[in-house]
């Protein structure tokens, strides 16, 4: 009935039918909930890319259709025309909606802004993704606008939408009143030089210190140096919400480790996860985590290191304190300088069981009675906090249905 629909309305807007989205459709009872994934980024099924005249049509198609919780329509084609149509989604009064994902489409300002505004009365949705999409300053100020205005949103993911310092500065000023959301990306901002640093990095000291509400916040690819972690970690002091901070990509050094240690060290820390990859901490950086690993307040359980031009002292002395730490469990060290101390010591910490295979980045081999690392495809978890709901949900890919099976959780997946 679904897909007869959908094909209905391309008749009647003479539009060309994607005959993915129609055999999706077909599969959809109507007494469930659901999650519906388009994403034009499929590798085992290749799909053709929906556009704004696609847009149009299923959001004319998913207004008769009561129970959708998600959608995702990341790597696609849709342009500002076609975030009008997606608009009137949010803006049903009974929508069901709870995720929306438009990760690398084609809109730009105008498109954010539409989105800014049909948000503002919206009570359902959760969880929105635009990252990848060209907003610029204008979308992203009035996207945080709209965190004055909302309280239901609570995951906001924007990384590399050309944000510059006077929307990052928008972002915390909103969140210093704004007590719902738990979850903001803004990394890879356009924001140049240490004038413009000591600006942003100032106004997010403040949101850091009164904000009681925000779990997880990505700031990576931003050019933090030493100002800016200064100011970060005294406004992370007061904050005891916090769970996962994101540095990865920044221009972090061994003289800038101190600030983050201490915020590690305080009483009653709640930081959980850290990612520092892609830095240059070096030894006395690892030397001083170590310190803070050591300590009964440290509550760090997730920890990311990679390509910090860490050599021996550094990871070993990393290597002594997980060995005697029992709250770390995930540890990513790949891109630094492995000696055969280094690559022995590791060795010890997951044949012992103390690290889980799955929770480090490396293996260590023999060959001819010496002992080094390899590399395995595993990296910290990019996102700590996902709304739930607590209804079943049936998900439906763009994948052809090859089984369909029952989770613990009662919850159906077409894969």
């Amino acid at each position: 009935m679904l897909a007869e629909l959908y094909l209905t309305f391309c008749t009647d807007n003479r539009i060309t039918p994607k005959y993915h989205v129609s055999d999706i459709l077909e599969k959809t009872p109507s007494t469930e909930e659901y999650v519906f994934k388009l994403a034009g980024n499929n590798r085992v099924k290749p799909v053709e890319r929906l556009d704004d005249q696609d847009a149009l049509v299923l959001s004319k198609c998913l207004l008769n259709i009561k129970g959708v919780t998600a959608l995702d329509l990341s790597y696609n084609c849709i342009t500002d025309e076609g975030i009008k149509h997606l608009a009137e989604l949010l803006q049903e009064e009974n929508s069901s909606l709870h995720s929306l994902d438009l990760t690398f489409n084609d809109f730009e300002d105008q498109g954010a802004e539409i989105l800014s505004q049909s948000l503002q009365s919206n009570r359902t949705l959760l969880s929105l993704t635009l990252s990848g999409n060209k907003v610029k300053n204008t979308g992203g100020m009035s996207l945080a606008s709209l965190l004055q205005l909302n309280n239901t949103l609570r995951v906001l993911r924007m990384a590399n939408c050309d944000l510059k310092t006077e929307s990052v500065i928008a972002f915390a000023i909103a969140l210093t009143t704004n007590q719902t959301l738990r979850c903001l990306d803004i990394s890879r901002c356009h924001t140049f030089g240490s004038e413009e640093e000591w600006h942003w990095t100032v106004h997010f000291a403040h949101m850091l210190a009164v904000n009681q509400s925000l779990l997880e916040l990505h700031l990576g690819t931003m050019g933090i140096m030493t100002c800016g972690i200064e100011r970060l970690s005294k406004g992370l002091l007061f904050n005891y919400t916090l769970k996962y901070l994101d540095l990865h990509s920044n221009r972090v050094t061994r003289d800038d480790v101190q600030p983050l240690v201490d915020v590690l060290m305080k009483e009653n820390s709640t930081l959980e996860v850290l990612d520092l990859s892609s830095n240059q901490i070096q030894d006395e950086g690892a030397v001083l985590l170590s310190q803070a690993l050591a300590s009964p307040n440290c509550s760090l359980r997730e920890l990311s290191l990679c390509s910090n031009s860490i050599r021996t002292e550094g990871l070993l002395s990393l290597a002594k304190t997980v060995g005697q730490n029992s709250t770390l469990t995930h540890l990513y060290i790949w891109g630094n300088h492995f000696e055969e101390l280094v690559c022995l010591a590791f060795k010890n910490l997951i044949d012992s069981g103390r690290l889980d295979p799955g929770h480090i980045d490396v293996r260590a081999y023999e060959v001819d009675g010496h002992v080094y690392l390899s590399h395995v495809s595993q990296t910290l978890r990019r996102q700590f906090y996902e709304p739930k709901n607590n209804s079943s949900t049936t998900t439906f890919t763009r994948q052809e249905e090859s089984t369909n099976r029952t989770s613990p959780k009662g919850i159906r997946f077409f894969v």
